[in-house]
């Protein structure tokens, strides 16, 4: 097939010319842009390269295109994070090569499973303080913004588990900051924001000042009272390489910006999963009263312990399907060092490929009903038959998701725990849509009234 040609206009005014978020645009900024891209790769079989004004990208929806950029021919394709290094500077998020392999390893023993039942208490607390707040909430009746309320709550689990500390720092406010940063960070010239239905402007000094406070936030809790002393952290783990004279690139400054990595992006995929996952199980409520009725079958009337929480598979279930329909990664951007061929397209050195997570997710081909919210199809004999790198929440291969497992445990223990004395409901138009920047994020947010279990 011949090259797609995407026009664009100096007048979509979308952020930096080098950006792929500029770029695709005109196909991103569409009422349902995953039905567009899912139309068109359907009908180039798979693949789309489109030709971006003096570079090209190859959109790529297939498990076997995944399979070749991911894993058998890694090495041929290097990170793309262009954008948001402001937010998180030269952390793994933003580098490659050797160099990422050296900064990852004083960090990998952190999210090794048998560490995780050493963090449990410490997710427990957070979870504890939001309940508290939303006791609050279902009193005072008032709309809340989910996913605001479910990335402040996995902040403070980052903290408590991770860095030994409390939060130290209101997390509402934070979120608020760094959303102005990220939500004009792909629109430099766009100067109106749409705030509760009237058009304010936005100066240069927004996002400047977000970036300010944001960049304030590491020193911050590294500053906060330690709460245990553990010995054992991934803070204190990051402090002895930062100590180690035979380590001169962990230094202080590699600390602040791998702490910002997780206290933006590990939180937001977590935050994302589980304010999408209230939103499914409100319109499937005999799924959250399955959720309910297997705490109460595993649990009793008392807290899951931690070996329970291993026996809450439909909670688990429930949080893998809801990634599966709202990949938080909905395409995982990388760039061709060198030439290369997918599905007998040529693939140039300077490329650059995007595996659309979203569509793999949402084959026909791969999942039957794809569109239908079935937890079920998870279940470990279902789950075998299921065509290898056609579900990928948390990428594969070598830069697959560090904290992908423990995310999914501090879901399964929010969810268990908030559906026990709460009943969030989805308060918004029906079905919810979805805003395709970064990270796939409900458009115009998910609100909800909180209301007591009865």
């Amino acid at each position: 097939m011949a090259d797609m040609t995407v026009a664009y206009s100096p007048s979509h005014g979308l952020g930096e010319e080098d950006s792929i978020w500029f770029k695709l645009s005109a196909l991103l900024n569409q009422e349902d842009p995953m039905q567009v891209l899912m139309a068109l790769c359907e009908k180039y079989k798979g693949v789309l390269p489109v030709n971006l004004k003096n570079q090209r990208i190859v959109l790529l929806s297939e498990p076997e295109h995944a399979e070749r950029v991911l894993v058998t021919n890694a090495d041929n394709y290097t990170k793309y994070f262009d954008g948001l290094r402001p937010v998180f500077g030269r952390s793994m998020i933003t580098i490659d090569g050797a160099l990422w392999q050296k900064i990852r390893v004083p960090q990998q023993a952190a999210f090794h499973p048998k560490m995780f039942e050493e963090y449990f208490p410490y997710l427990m607390s957070a979870i504890d303080s939001k309940m508290d707040r939303w006791q609050k909430l279902a009193d005072s009746g008032e709309t809340v913004e989910m996913v605001e309320e479910t990335w402040t709550m996995a902040a403070d689990m980052v903290c408590r588990a991770l860095f030994d500390r409390e939060m130290p720092f209101n997390p509402h406010f934070v979120f608020k900051q760094v959303k102005t940063y990220t939500d004009v960070v792909n629109h430099k010239n766009v100067r109106l924001k749409n705030v509760r239905g009237e058009l304010e402007e936005i100066t240069a000094e927004d996002p400047a000042k977000a970036m300010e406070i944001w960049h304030s936030v590491p020193d911050t809790v590294i500053s906060a009272n330690v709460i245990d002393h553990r010995e054992k952290t991934l803070l204190t783990a990051m402090q002895e390489a930062e100590a180690d004279p035979d380590f001169p690139e962990f230094d202080h400054r590699q600390v602040i910006d791998e702490m910002k990595q997780y206290l933006w992006a590990g939180t937001e995929t977590t935050a994302l999963t589980l304010a999408w996952s209230l939103y499914l199980l409100s319109q499937h409520p005999e799924a959250m009263q399955r959720v309910r009725e297997e705490a109460h079958r595993v649990c009793g009337d008392a807290d899951p312990d931690w070996n329970q929480v291993q026996q809450l598979s439909y909670t688990r279930m429930v949080i893998q399907e809801t990634m599966r329909l709202y990949p938080p990664i909905w395409g995982l951007i990388r760039i061709a060092a060198g030439d290369d061929e997918i599905a007998g397209h040529k693939i140039n050195a300077g490329d650059k490929v995007s595996i659309l997570t979203y569509i793999a997710h949402h084959s026909p081909k791969y999942w039957e009903e794809p569109e239908k919210f079935d937890p079920e199809r998870f279940a470990p004999e279902r789950a075998k038959k299921r065509r290898k790198y056609s579900y990928l929440p948390f990428a594969a291969g070598k830069r697959a998701c560090i904290g992908g497992a423990l995310s999914q445990i501090e879901n399964t223990l929010a969810l268990v725990q908030l559906l026990r004395r709460f009943t969030p409901e989805y308060v918004g138009p029906t079905p919810a849509k979805i805003r395709a920047t970064v990270t796939l994020c409900p458009q115009g947010g998910l609100p909800f009234k909180i209301r007591k279990l009865s």
